[in-house]
């Protein structure tokens, strides 16, 4: 299949190692900013269908979801729509947009774990100041922090478990930044489950973010920073017993040298965002750009952040709608785990391919059954055995996100950028990630309102465009070494043009970053 190429031969250089329970420990505790990004996805969908949030901060949208007489009268699809609660649920991820580009700079000069800290003080300020908000404006201040966090975490957490993991399970450990995302989202659903009912149980469900935001800022403090980044900033003695206690050897004389020349050679590289947009980098620029604009237009965001009130929509009941969330999110865990154990052993292209086809599937599913029932009127329900399958469908469509383009989304830019454009790639891939979040957050629930049924063949579209674009230009990075991306690219049918061979022999040397 085209695109389907992998760096081999004598040219790889291997080094000797093990893996060692340091660097699994410290890439879980890092990963921690992965799970408060999940948390803040998921508890908000779950916070804005409950009754006394709603009856606080947005009583319109509360009437007209509770009124049967019909002078409020809104279809099943429309009875979310209101600008002011999208606002609530979108502002987060315009914060995160606008922190990605000097988290950037400060990842760089400061280091990955000062980053992490920073990120982790947004997260637990936004937390407490929206758990005890007696206005909107209070409410969307925490939700801009929190969106700082976010950018934080994002531009930080990725680099760090891919510096810090040896080639052989760098998929299987940057993954668990996607992993703890997922689990962030379960906890939050089980959360507003249990706490619907109770008064006030919305403050609570925004106020317990506070608890692994203390664990990651407490974690940064004791985390030790990458070798890379020690020797960016010129620790190198620091950097060569990080290196040993990494690796669990003593000699890694040849593999240090290797991140010296790659830290020489990124220095002389005057300014990365103007080289990121030469053409022999033209590969990472589309793949940092296009991934995660796809990624949020597989649609996966309007069932994560939006799910307790799709499923209200859909004619769930409110506590039904709840558990429901709880169950998809259950089910984006495990396949998320599914995902770990399989992205180094099948590669990524299998793994977004197979992907990309199945969440196809499932939302001409869900589309033709949301059209069945409620048409373009929006007034219908489901029957007991049709929610059942619904929910099905909308499992098997999170599941297939949750093993190609959830983990993949954020792995494959992370790996693809050697260290002199590394720092501008993250910072393109979080931005354009969050500001198309943000987007796709803003106008979900006007376009559900408009496009209806019609709004899962939407997205099913842009599926099936990601798909092919996937198919015929994402070469195989499974155990490729970062220094010899460039190899890859040179011997792919469209990448190769861009490539000079020079470029290829001047990276030989670089090791794994």
């Amino acid at each position: 299949m085209a695109g389907g190429v992998v760096a081999t031969g004598g040219g790889r250089t291997h080094h000797e190692g093990k893996i060692t329970l340091f660097v699994i420990v410290t890439c879980i505790v890092a990963a921690m900013g992965g799970l408060l990004f999940g948390y803040d996805l998921g508890i908000t969908g779950g916070v804005t269908s409950m009754d006394q949030f709603l009856l606080k901060f947005f009583p319109n949208v509360y009437i007209q979801m509770k009124d049967q007489s019909g002078v409020h009268h809104h279809s099943q699809y429309c009875k979310f729509d209101n600008p002011l609660l999208t606002l609530f649920t979108s502002s987060l991820y315009l914060a995160a947009l606008v922190a990605s580009f000097f988290a950037s700079s400060i990842t760089r000069i400061m280091g990955r774990k000062i980053s992490m800290f920073i990120g982790g003080i947004f997260f637990l300020v936004g937390s407490l100041l929206d758990a005890f908000a007696v206005n909107v404006a209070m409410l969307i201040i925490g939700r801009l922090l929190l969106g700082f966090g976010v950018g934080f975490c994002n531009q930080s957490v990725p680099l760090y478990l891919s510096e810090m993991a040896p080639p052989k399970i760098r998929g299987a450990l940057n993954i668990g930044f996607q992993l703890m995302i997922t689990i962030g989202i379960l906890i939050a659903n089980l959360i507003n489950y249990k706490l619907a009912k109770i008064k006030n149980g919305w403050r609570f469900s925004l106020g317990i973010g506070a608890v692994p935001a203390i664990i990651l800022c407490l974690g940064a403090i004791f985390l030790d920073d990458t070798p890379n980044s020690m020797i960016e900033r010129g620790k190198q003695e620091k950097a060569r017993k990080m290196l040993q206690r990494i690796r669990g050897i003593d000699n890694v004389d040849e593999e240090f040298q290797e991140l010296v020349n790659a830290s020489e050679e990124a220095k002389k590289v005057d300014n990365a965002w103007k080289n990121i947009i030469e053409a022999k980098y033209r590969p990472q620029l589309v793949f940092c750009s296009l991934i995660p604009f796809f990624q949020q237009f597989t649609g996966i965001n309007v069932i994560m952040f939006y799910a307790p009130v799709l499923f209200q929509t859909l004619g769930f009941g409110s506590n039904a709608s709840l558990m429901s969330a709880v169950i998809t999110g259950g089910v984006n865990v495990v396949a998320t785990i599914i995902s770990i154990f399989s992205v180094d052993k099948f590669g990524r292209r299998i793994l977004f391919l197979e992907g990309g086809i199945q969440m196809l599937l499932c939302q001409i599913a869900v589309g033709a059954m949301i059209a069945k029932e409620f048409g373009v009127s929006g007034v219908g329900s489901f029957s007991k055995g049709e929610v059942n399958l619904l929910l099905f469908f909308i499992c098997a469509y999170v599941a297939s996100f949750a093993w190609s383009w959830g983990p993949l989304g954020w792995l494959v830019p992370s790996e693809i950028c050697s260290l002199e454009i590394r720092s501008a790639g993250q910072a393109i891939n979080v931005s354009v990630n969050m500001l198309f979040t943000f987007i796709i957050g803003q106008v979900f629930l006007m376009m559900l309102c408009h496009l209806k049924f019609g709004l899962f063949f939407f997205f099913g579209g842009f599926v099936v465009i990601m798909t092919i674009f996937i198919a015929f230009f994402l070469p195989e990075t499974k155990n490729v070494p970062i220094e010899e991306m460039n190899s890859v690219w040179r011997s792919h049918w469209f990448w190769a043009r861009f490539i000079p061979q020079d470029m290829v022999n001047s990276h030989a040397h670089l090791q794994d970053l």
